[in-house]
């Protein structure tokens, strides 16, 4: 006798497991037609596309920086004057971010004068072209900006 009362239980979960999937999906149909649909997938995509612009390019491809140096990287010093794409720029503080084994993720760190904005230009010692990257300084956080040319 209590094996029939656990199948009956059992009938009836299954039961009302399929009438409530029945009416969810009436609901879903009821809530939202396919133009409603539509509009929420391009409010969607717009609001990636923004996420994608404020978080800088995620892209695999190697941007090379088109670098003008008048002496070595590693001899700017507090005081050298840097441009970034015709942005004259004063080096703050050059060093080493973090050591990888033989090779050093450097930071180079820059201000504006005329803005007193920050900035900081980041690279791979030995990989200075392929791997120079642009930073600005928003609020707390150093926000990636893409860079074409850096001379000094």
């Amino acid at each position: 006798m209590v094996t029939k009362k656990i199948n009956k239980d059992n009938k009836n979960s299954k039961n009302s497991k399929k009438k409530k999937i029945v009416e969810d999906e009436e609901d879903v149909e009821e809530a939202e037609s396919d133009e409603e649909i539509d509009d929420n997938v391009e409010v969607a995509e717009d609001e990636v596309k923004k996420l994608g612009a404020v978080l800088g390019s995620s892209s695999d491809e190697i941007d090379k920086v088109n670098i003008k140096a008048s002496k070595p990287v590693t001899q700017l010093k507090k005081g050298d004057k840097v441009k970034v794409d015709g942005i004259e720029l004063e080096v703050d503080a050059h060093y080493v971010l973090i050591e990888h084994g033989e090779t050093k993720e450097m930071t180079i760190e820059l201000f504006n004068p005329k803005t007193d904005k920050d900035y900081q230009l980041r690279y791979f010692s030995g990989q200075l072209e392929t791997s120079m990257e642009f930073y600005e300084l928003q609020e707390i956080l150093y926000v990636r900006r893409p860079c074409i040319r850096v001379e000094w």
